[in-house]
């Protein structure tokens, strides 16, 4: 078996029999060598690496997967950066968050335990806490640094590790990349400092609690509103994640009295029992809290997915059935009511504005825009978010953001998507929406018809392991050398290519630098309207597809009629561009 292995791949498996590993897993890496050399490849190919969700992978032995080293050895790497960045601090502080994920518990202590031996103050929550917290305690506690183990909604046998900087916020360039080198240097685990220093790590909990939601409340736009309408009707589940205990106590904080949970689903489990992906995005992750919204006839429905920092929702529309809402809907309905509200409130002064990625709707500029407020456009990854709250901080207000993939933000005292007060504001823009005889449906339709009806769809492509990877690198090459001329019948007038930072202007020849970092996403502008956005996800084995198209809505009752137009649209733009 051993001769149609890779050579690499063979040297840094055998490193691992050879090396100050522990007999179990040595044992796993010499069956893999004999008996599984397919799974050896995959489990020792690469190393893993910082994308927009830091460092994720499957759970295993191997330079590719999540384990106790791998960790260790990530950990190592940031602690030796961080000694180099700041040398002048008496002692380096980190916080440590995780959450149900299985060995979520046991990655955080090695973390806690590697930084420990490194001198560094460790703050290490005492159970499963939601990731915008652990964004918050970094800032709170002043730390330079902060990681939470987590693999947000990917499948049970992945978990994660995701970096941030002392402003809170993921680790952006060039810190990601000087991690990563750093962590390369570490030529084996020797290098490592396992043996923890207990008197360094302590055990936080309640203390961030209480503040992290009495900064949410804070937030709170309509609080004589929701006193009002403080029974609306809504149903919560975690998906058996960390936000069962905070998102119904920050509900309640809010005023909201009818809250009704998925019991099943209140369980944390790493194994996710209930549902077959713990993604709010998927439709059959909410069928169960669905299902509780129709027994007690709930006005609104959230899930948020296992770390807590995105949430789906479904409402109730024009036929008074239950329906789901995508990102950008969400988005725009949060987005809008925001505005609206700090505009009510006299807020507006023209220094204020908000956030949102380059494949999320442009609804939400649109309303930015005419409402005097700024947008700015960010690439895929709520670092950069955080970077852009970071570059305008005591300049510009940051109002709020989204992004099409569920994940939001509220104010700045935590600088990622945070499910936990987007679930509250969501709730609030309902009891508004009800204060002036609405439904959320209802306000989306306001939506619409004074900005136009936005409508997108995604398509992610999966193809795993590393001939997947070469797959999709073709894919985007293809794109990229021979992009078309036309889809679906309608002129491409423009080209927006992120890796080379160029967006040229088919119609005039016209060619303009594109301004944000480099990445492989390209994005084709249609005649009629339409943008198509392609690009491979930084954290899963997959090529995403973002189209989004608009027309005019002119009447509320024409609302089924331009739906149906703009889903044919869609999928003739898909099937124009051939894709599976």
């Amino acid at each position: 078996m051993k001769n149609i292995i890779d050579k690499a791949v063979l040297e840094k498996a055998q490193s691992w029999l050879e090396g100050n590993y522990d007999e179990k897993t040595k044992q796993k890496v010499k069956y893999l060598i004999e008996d599984d050399p397919q799974e050896l490849i995959e489990s020792f190919y690469r190393y893993l690496e910082f994308g927009t969700g830091g460092l994720r992978g499957i759970m295993g032995v191997g330079t590719n997967r999540m384990n106790k080293y791998t960790v260790g050895m990530a950990t190592q790497g940031l602690a030796n950066y961080l000694k180099k960045m700041f040398p002048d601090i008496g002692q380096i502080k980190v916080a440590i968050a995780y959450d149900s994920r299985n060995n979520s518990k046991y990655f955080a202590r090695i973390t806690a335990e590697v930084f420990s031996a490194n001198g560094f103050k460790v703050y290490l929550f005492d159970d499963l806490r939601p990731t915008p917290e652990l964004s918050f305690a970094i800032r709170y506690f002043k730390c330079q640094s902060g990681i939470v183990i987590t693999a947000s909604h990917n499948p049970k046998e992945y978990n994660g590790y995701k970096a941030y900087w002392d402003d809170g916020g993921q680790l952006i360039p060039p810190h990601d990349k000087n991690v990563i080198d750093e962590v390369k240097k570490i030529k084996n685990i020797d290098d490592v400092k396992f043996n923890g220093i207990e008197k360094n790590i302590e055990i936080v909990g309640e203390e961030v609690d209480k503040e992290y939601l009495r900064r949410i409340k804070e937030l709170t736009l309509s609080p004589e509103i929701i006193k009002k309408h403080k029974d609306i009707k809504i149903v919560y589940t975690p998906l058996h994640g960390t936000g069962v205990k905070l998102v119904p106590m920050c509900l309640k904080d809010f005023g909201f009295d009818n809250i009704y949970s998925v019991e099943a689903q209140n369980v944390s489990d790493g194994n996710f029992p209930t549902v077959i992906s713990p993604n709010p995005e998927e439709p059959a992750a909410l069928e169960m809290a669905i299902k509780k919204a129709k027994e007690v006839d709930a006005t609104l429905v959230m899930a948020t997915d296992p770390d807590a920092d995105r949430v789906g929702i479904a409402v109730k529309d024009n036929k008074n059935e239950i329906i789901l809402l995508n990102g950008n809907q969400a988005a725009s309905l949060l987005i809008y009511y925001l505005i609206t509200k700090w505009k009510e409130n006299g807020k507006i002064n023209g220094n204020e504005y908000i956030v949102k990625t380059i494949v999320t709707s442009e609804l939400l500029k649109d309303i930015a825009n005419k409402n005097g407020v700024e947008s700015f456009d960010v690439l895929t990854g709520f670092k950069w978010f955080a970077d852009i709250i970071k570059q305008n901080e005591g300049e510009k207000i940051f109002i709020g953001g989204g992004e099409e993939s569920y994940g939001y933000l509220i104010g700045d005292f935590v600088r990622d998507k945070d499910a936990v007060s987007a679930c509250a504001l969501i709730a609030e823009t309902a009891a508004w929406a009800a204060d002036h005889g609405k439904t959320l449906f209802d306000l989306l339709i306001d939506i619409y018809l004074e900005y136009d009806f936005y409508k997108e769809k995604l398509i992610s492509v999966v193809r795993k392991g590393k001939s997947g990877a070469e797959e999709i690198q073709k894919i985007m090459e293809k794109f990229r050398n021979n992009p078309p001329v036309s889809i679906n019948n309608s002129e491409v007038v423009s080209i927006k290519d992120y890796l080379i930072q160029k967006e040229k202007n088919l119609i005039t020849g016209e060619e303009k630098q594109i301004t944000l970092p480099k990445s492989n996403v390209l994005q084709f502008f249609l005649k009629d309207g339409s943008k198509i956005s392609v690009r491979p996800s930084g954290t899963e084995p997959k090529i995403k597809f973002y189209f989004s198209v608009k027309e005019k809505l002119d009447d509320k009752n024409k609302f089924d009629e331009v739906n149906n137009q703009l889903d044919k649209k869609i999928e003739s733009i898909i099937k124009s561009l051939g894709i599976e």
